[in-house]
């Protein structure tokens, strides 16, 4: 009876019992993120969506204009075009970012000498890939008087400004995309360490070749990976922004031909402060990566393997 007594003196002078207490406190703990989540997160986003359907410039208090933005949308030509551009930029410079990430991790994945160095050299351009300072770099770099025409100069080439040049200035962005494959390349590297090494063996006995083996057991058992991957940089691509903007000063580059969808709703809310349609763009672009997510997802119960 003392023992008793003792613990309901001590949940009285304490506030309650410990799990009580204990949540009380988690909460409490949890407030600033919830607070976070509400006012930059959902705060934003349903503003974003109420602004979609309204005329609004950022001085002048919105005015609702009901489906005006999304009529708009279906005649704005320049939409239409970064569409192309951005659609080019994600089925080119995806799939060939994953190639060079899953060659480069199988090469990797031998255990050659000074493996964490190079693991860590080849990740370094998905840190900075995003960055201002290496767009700058690649503008010097693909610039009319940049390394690359350095190089074909001595030669003896004619190089051209190849990010001023409109049949060109996409394709530097593709290759600055695809450079940064550092990170699905760490990925793939844990992914193909999880590869039972049997399964190599017992195929090397019954006489299969390296293609047979890549075919046969990497890929089908690398799948979820690969599929991890695919979704993470499709999200990425549609996303991109920073490479375009600081290669092509703002502007889209030659004849838009680098007017990346995010570079042209900046542009239409804080050039044009159309910020009611610029809105509405941002849904757009959230609906086209959830489609492509989607369709992702519902494809991958054809050809992801997953081994329970």
């Amino acid at each position: 009876m003392s023992a008793i007594g003792e613990l309901q003196r001590l949940n009285t002078s304490t506030g309650g019992p410990p799990r009580k207490r204990d949540t009380k406190a988690a909460l409490l703990f949890l407030l600033p993120w919830f607070a976070g989540i509400l006012l930059i997160t959902a705060g934003p986003v349903a503003a974003s969506f109420v602004l979609g359907f309204t005329d609004y410039n950022l001085i002048q208090p919105p005015e609702f204009n009901g489906l005006e933005n999304i009529q708009r949308m279906l005649t704005d030509e320049r939409l239409h075009h970064s569409l192309g551009v951005t659609f080019t930029y994600v089925f080119v410079s995806v799939p060939l970012q994953l190639a060079a990430a899953l060659g480069l991790a199988m090469l990797l994945d031998r255990g050659m000498r000074g493996l964490p160095f190079y693991r860590s050299a080849f990740y370094l351009p998905s840190l900075l890939g995003s960055s201002v300072a290496i767009a700058v770099l690649w503008r010097q770099i693909f610039g009319a008087e940049g390394l690359i025409n350095q190089m074909l100069g001595f030669f003896g080439i004619e190089g051209t400004g190849w990010i001023s040049d409109p049949d060109t200035a996409l394709s530097t962005l593709i290759v600055l995309n695809v450079w940064t494959f550092g990170a699905p390349m760490v990925i793939f590297l844990a992914g193909l360490r999880q590869i039972p090494v049997m399964y190599y063996e017992a195929a090397q006995i019954d006489g299969a070749g390296r293609w047979t083996q890549f075919r046969r057991i990497t890929v089908p058992l690398l799948s979820p990976i690969i599929f991890f991957n695919l979704v993470l940089q499709i999200i990425h691509a549609f996303q991109s922004f920073t490479q375009a903007f600081v290669v092509s000063g703002g502007t889209g580059g030659p004849s838009d031909s680098t007017m990346f969808y995010t570079l042209y709703l900046y542009q239409r809310g804080f050039h044009s402060f159309d910020m009611g349609y610029a809105s509405a763009l941002a849904w757009l672009l959230l609906l086209i990566i959830a489609a492509f997510t989607a369709v992702n997802f519902w494809a991958a119960k054809r050809w992801v393997f997953y081994d329970d």
